[in-house]
């Protein structure tokens, strides 16, 4: 996260940075600064699942094709939550405390945020593993099995989502 927070910074303009040497507006241009490192991290993560979204999508139709419409309801299970978490990641407000916002948010906090965020992107990888064992094991023994997976990962992706929203609510 701290990777997006300095592409941020580094593509101010230079009265923007003039005006963050003055005293008290550092503050309001480092918070703004979080605000837009979190937009675009947001935007990486829904892009990601996105794409993982459409494989499902398309694994689908392809088991629609082949006759195996007994399985697409259970399997139609991990496609709404991974819509769900790609929908909250998307609307969810940006930003980690504003100005006037009446929960703080202080720097343990905020570690413990960026901590959800590499959690959040790599759940994408952990997503995109069961979607391949998914594909891998159509008309295997495994098959139940690689959809119960992919529900469970899909479901652990709105929790962590969840937690991650808890702390920005409480800072807990």
């Amino acid at each position: 996260m701290s990777d997006l927070l300095q592409r941020v910074i580094s593509q101010q303009d230079p009265l923007k940075k003039l005006l963050a040497k003055l005293p008290g507006f550092k503050g309001y241009y480092a918070r703004a600064d979080r605000r837009s490192a979190d937009k675009l991290f947001r935007e990486t993560v829904a892009d990601k699942f996105q794409v993982q979204w459409q494989r499902l999508s398309s694994i689908q139709r392809d088991l629609v094709t082949t006759g195996h419409i007994d399985v697409l309801d259970e399997i139609e299970i991990g496609a709404i939550r991974l819509r769900q978490f790609i929908d909250r990641v998307k609307t969810a407000a940006y930003g980690y405390s504003g100005f006037f916002d009446p929960v703080k948010i202080n720097e343990e906090e905020l570690e413990k945020i960026y901590q959800y965020d590499l959690t959040l992107l790599a759940m994408a990888d952990e997503v995109s593993g069961a979607i391949d064992n998914l594909e891998a094991s159509i008309d295997s023994d495994g098959f139940p099995a690689s959809i119960r997976n992919l529900n469970q990962k899909a479901q652990d992706c709105l929790d962590a989502f969840n937690q991650r929203t808890e702390i920005m609510k409480f800072g807990q």
